[in-house]
This record gives C-alpha cells, structure tokens and sequence, in this order.
C-alpha cells in the first residue's frame, strides 16, 4: 500500500504506510509512544501560537502528535535521539504534506539532543513555541533549557510525569512547591490542564502524567541579580525544613537583615515576589 494523504474534516491526516514497520519504545531514551488520538489532539492544541509561527516538537516518537501539529500554521521541527524514530517520521511525514507543497508551512524531522542543540541554527532570533510527550528521565532538563532561552520562547506545552508537571505549576504554601516553582513561574504564567492515565501509552508508564502549559509573562525581567535569585532560592529549598534565616547562613547576612521576619519563614512559605525581593535586600546588605 502506498503513501497517501486522506481527507477528513476539511483537514489532512496522514495514513501510513501498511508496509512500514512500528517503533519500539527504548527504555534507555524514556520512552512511552502516545497511541491516544483525542489527547494528542488536545496536546497540540495547548499551543495559542499568538504572535509566533515556530515550534519544535521534542521527542516526536512514532507521530502522533506531530499529525495534529502538521494541521496548524506553524513551520515545525520534530526533534529526537532515536535513529528509529526519525527514519519512521520521514517515512510517514513526507515533504509532500499538502501544506508544506502550498507553501503555507515548514517542517523538517532532526536527529539531535535537544538539550545539546544551538537552537539558533534553526530560528536565529526569531520566537519559537516548545512542545512535546517529553521523555520523563529528562523532562526537568529540558524545563531549565527552556528557562535559558526564555526570550525566545513565549510558550512551552507538554507532557510530564504528573508530579512534575505539579510541582512546575505549585503555589506556596504547597508541599511540592520547590526550586522548579518558583524558577519557572518567576518567568512564567503556568497552567495545569489535565491528567493522563497510562493505558493510553505503549508501555504504560508506572505512573500518571500531566499536560501543562507555560506562558511567558510580558514582563519577565526579574529586577535583581538572576545569578544570586537562583542561588537564593536553591540554597533555600535544599535545606526545605529549616527557616530561611538557618538556611542561607553561607551567605553570611548581617544581624540587622537576619532580624526582618521574613527569616522565620520556611522557603515553601515564600513566593516568586517574596524570594525575588530577598535577593534584592540580600544584594543591598553590608555586614
């Protein structure tokens, strides 16, 4: 049976070739193959895409969100480690998609490492959207690369392992709220949209997963030293149980700043503002 694009809804959908064999999930590479058509359309409609064209899709698997992003006006990069995979993809997504021969969109399938790729050989300087069923071993990696290339990107949708995406999305006050939380919403406006059970996968995972979806704020300038901010807020959380005051005693503060009240408090009672303005006083302090 050949290649053929089917129409369906007014839309196009590949049907692959029955000739083609599938992909196995690696272990090794975090892998769970999506095979729920409803929550990849879901998925790839978690991007607004206002006022951006560009997407990369990390670790595209066997397609079946790339599909539904191929149905958006957006160019699209599918980008993935495993050889199998990008052989499958340019099998099954040819340069024959009727929107790339109109013209109207772009897409290319690379072999990379997200996490190791100068991603302004793709874009330049140009904005871009990430999103993607991330592997789960480096999902917390790819959220901090993201933070890096923050002025780029304008929004970032997913899938996580559900605690992670949690803990991503935690207010203060919460026991999962933590370092991930409060880096990335400093940036960030998130959004928790809904929990995905793993009979939808191939393997299931042992665990849930969750969809989020992070927003760049318009002003995500943080106003003090960002070096010093990430400093503060990891030096806190990794002595969670103790107050503020006992866990940046490395940062040898004066009595005078020690003594604000904000020093009896425990870092998961602090939020994004709260550790923002510590970092400005503990700029500002002389002992």
């Amino acid at each position: 049976m050949g290649k053929k694009w089917k129409k369906r809804k007014d839309d196009y959908t590949y049907k692959k070739s029955a000739e083609k064999g599938p992909v196995k999930a690696k272990k090794y590479l975090g892998q769970h193959f999506l095979k729920d058509e409803d929550i990849a359309q879901k998925i790839a409609d978690t991007l607004l895409l206002k006022d951006y064209k560009n997407v990369i899709e990390i670790g595209p698997g066997t397609g079946v969100l790339t599909k539904y992003l191929l149905l958006k006006d957006l160019n699209l990069v599918a980008m993935d480690l495993d050889a199998d995979s990008i052989i499958y993809l340019n099998h099954s997504f040819p340069l024959e998609h009727p929107k790339v021969l109109q013209g109207n969109i772009s897409f290319q399938v690379i072999e990379a490492d997200f996490l190791n790729y100068d991603m302004q050989t793709l874009f330049g300087k140009e904005q871009f959207g990430i999103t993607g069923n991330f592997p789960y071993n480096i999902s917390t990696q790819i959220v901090f690369k993201m933070l890096e290339m923050r002025e780029q990107v304008p929004e970032f949708s997913g899938m996580f392992q559900k605690e992670v995406a949690q803990r991503i999305c935690a207010t203060e006050g919460n026991k999962t709220y933590g370092i991930l939380s409060v880096l990335v919403q400093a940036f960030y406006t998130t959004e928790y949209l809904f929990t995905v059970h793993p009979q939808v996968f191939d393997p299931p995972p042992k665990v849930q997963s969750g969809v989020l979806r992070l927003t760049r704020k318009s002003d995500f300038e943080l106003g003090c030293d960002e070096k010093l901010f990430y400093r503060v807020v990891k030096t806190a959380f990794n002595q969670r149980r103790k107050t503020i005051r006992n866990s940046l005693k490395t940062f040898s503060l004066s009595d005078n700043l020690k003594e604000d009240v904000i020093f009896d408090q425990r870092p998961e009672q602090l939020s994004v503002a709260d550790f923002i303005a510590l970092t400005k006083r503990i700029a500002n302090d002389t002992v």
